[in-house]
């Protein structure tokens, strides 16, 4: 940042080595050179940005094409920030140090609905307008991904594309056809909108009107031009082998959320758990082979000097050739004293050979996710889990020396009754009741349950994406009637704030009318509402009050089965009559095998990539 109130301001701010950049792997190029500049943003802290996957796979994809630079940009915290405002600093890449105004394009991975503020904020630090009908030809174009982006209405106004789906092929498409048109002269923000709508996966909100009915509801969505799809469909990598994976990762100067080595072993999930949105938005599965991902692994290994590696999926234990993959990587591990972690464990997948294999993973808890307190409740959202399950992966946990365990569960689900609430109490009291079983030379010192308890928030693409969100008083009752429940010092209960869920749900079921709200709340100075001391419930009620919008509409309305959703306009694979057959069941209380078992006829098997999963 070559200013010179620079230094005075890092000495005044937290973390100052979140801001200085110069980390080592970071790619570097002449910026006279390349004939594209692209600025990836995360809309969070650095530490939280530096250890996104998804971030570190398409730096490493952008900037291998010689035409492209790369450089990333994260929000700054709300301390430096006061100090940007005060001396007029704009936001800045960490490799250049440029500002972000200098670059053709800048793209925001948006992981969490409590991030778009935030992402918001950076744009107008950045000097740009916030409202992407006020940019002009010599702006750059502002660009959403990630899996927000599958509803990407609240932000419609503010974002002039949408990149829908994975976005390796994606972004090379589109930064070309920006390459092309301004190197031929053909270039203006209107035009390269409209041909850009064409690439397969992206979506231009600006290039379709929505119409309301007298209800409110959404009528429908039209296409301006007839040579745009009046639906977009997300783009895939159909073979995960040959997909690019990043040979070293940045190496930062302070410690981030995962300072590892992180290996994707496979896109998708073969379950199809009622409430989960990344189970179906991420399907087809598709797995990598294990030849390839212990390549990947010793070269970045070699690369950055990490001593743990953690294999990641939605389930790794569903990973049709774990026990392959854990035996070749152990071969080498074990000599260069590289852990192995294998987080995403299903209760039914685990076994005592895995719980051996991830033995040298430093001692400690292991977690897993019942999501709901009784038999009948797990069926409604089709888990596929039996108290049985849970128990016996308890005991093999605790028979292997664990003597923590943290139970993941949510509250509020469809169908959901007191009984079940209770049931989260007495599943707790069975695991300590479990530990006490084992004998006495196999298991830990002293046994800690944890009960984590989030909201259910009624996400957009799956079977539940019609319900209703429990009111935040209901919400709040549910979570005292646990806390009643649980009177043992060994149990833990940590419950996710309701208010926050239900700002949340507001937003992952929002359509372009909260616009005005999030204008608003950037105008207010809110940001990264994510973070508890930052969040202002409040406050967000008042904005919401003063730009018209009853929040109720999107929470504890629900929406009608056959009515217009705000997401209809992006065809993520799983088709709707299938999510339909999902619900009903749900209400009858009958379970879906997972993909392994029998293929249900999700309709991901249209985008490519299909395997032995789909028909």
């Amino acid at each position: 940042m070559p200013n010179p109130n620079i230094s005075s301001v890092l000495k005044s701010v937290t973390k100052p080595g979140r801001y200085v950049g110069g980390e080592f792997n970071r790619v570097l190029k002449d910026k006279n050179k390349v004939k594209l500049r692209f600025a990836f943003c995360f809309p969070d802290t650095y530490e939280i940005g530096m250890s996104n996957l998804g971030v570190r796979i398409l730096y490493d994809v952008l900037n291998k094409d010689p035409e492209i630079w790369c450089e990333r940009a994260y929000a700054p915290w709300v301390d430096m920030k006061r100090e940007m405002d005060k001396y007029g600093l704009p936001l800045r890449c960490h490799e250049s140090g440029d500002p972000l105004s200098d670059f053709d394009i800048i793209g925001f991975t948006l992981q969490y609905e409590l991030c778009y503020t935030t992402a918001l904020q950076m744009i107008k630090s950045a000097g740009i307008p916030l409202l992407s009908k006020d940019r002009t030809d010599d702006m750059p174009i502002i660009i959403g991904g990630g899996p927000c982006a599958y509803n990407a209405e609240p932000l419609a106004d503010f974002f002039d594309l949408f990149s829908i789906g994975e976005g390796e092929e994606n972004l090379l498409e589109i930064s070309h056809l920006l390459i092309d048109m301004k190197q031929s002269g053909k270039y203006t923000r209107k035009d390269f909108l409209h041909e850009a709508a064409k690439i397969e996966g992206v979506y231009v909100p600006s290039l379709y009107e929505v119409s309301y009915n007298d209800d409110g509801t959404i009528r429908a969505y039209t296409p301006i031009y007839e040579d745009i799809p009046t639906r977009v469909r997300k783009r895939i990598i159909a073979d995960m082998d040959a997909a690019p994976y990043p040979e070293k990762f940045v190496m930062p100067y302070i410690e981030t959320v995962h300072d590892r080595i992180v290996l994707e072993v496979y896109r998708g999930c073969i379950r199809g758990c009622r409430f989960c949105q990344a189970g179906m938005v991420y399907r087809p599965i598709r797995e990598k082979s294990p030849e390839v991902l212990c390549r990947e692994a010793k070269c970045l290994y070699e690369n950055t000097g990490y001593d743990e590696i953690s294999l990641i999926s939605l389930s790794i234990s569903d990973y049709s050739r774990l026990s392959e993959l854990t035996d070749s990587l152990i071969k080498w591990t074990d000599d260069k004293h590289v852990s192995l972690s294998l987080p995403s464990l299903r209760i039914d997948s685990f076994s005592e050979e895995l719980m051996h294999k991830i033995s040298s993973v430093r001692l400690g808890g292991i977690t897993f996710a019942p999501e709901a307190g009784t038999q009948r409740l797990r069926d409604v959202i089709n888990k596929n889990v039996t108290e049985d399950d849970l128990m016996r992966a308890v005991g093999i946990a605790f028979r292997n020396g664990k003597n923590s365990v943290k139970l993941y569960f949510m509250n509020g689900l469809p169908t959901e009754t007191d009984e079940d609430i209770a049931g989260i109490a007495d599943l707790a009291y069975k695991v300590v009741g479990e530990y006490y079983k084992t004998p006495k030379e196999s298991r830990g010192r002293g046994v800690s349950v944890t009960v984590s308890v989030s909201c259910f928030i009624p996400k957009p693409f799956t079977p539940f994406q019609w319900e209703r969100q429990d009111s935040l008083e209901r919400l709040v009752e549910k979570q005292k009637l646990l806390r009643d429940k649980i009177k043992d010092k060994k149990i833990t209960y940590n419950w996710h704030e309701a208010k926050v869920s239900q700002i949340e749900a507001v937003f992952a079921r929002g359509d372009r009318r909260l616009a005005p709200a999030l204008l608003t709340a950037v105008e207010r100075g809110v940001m990264f509402d994510a973070w508890d001391e930052c969040f202002d419930y409040d406050g967000w009620l008042d904005i919401f009050k003063k730009c018209g919008i009853d929040i109720g509409y999107y929470t504890t309305r629900g929406f009608g089965i056959d009515e217009t959703l705000p997401w209809d306009i992006i065809d993520c694979g799983v088709t709707k009559e299938y999510l339909k057959r999902e619900r009903a069941r749900a209400y009858e209380g009958v379970t879906t095998p997972s993909c392994a078992e029998h293929c249900n006829g999700c309709g991901a098997n249209k985008l490519g990539g299909v395997n032995k999963w789909c028909r």
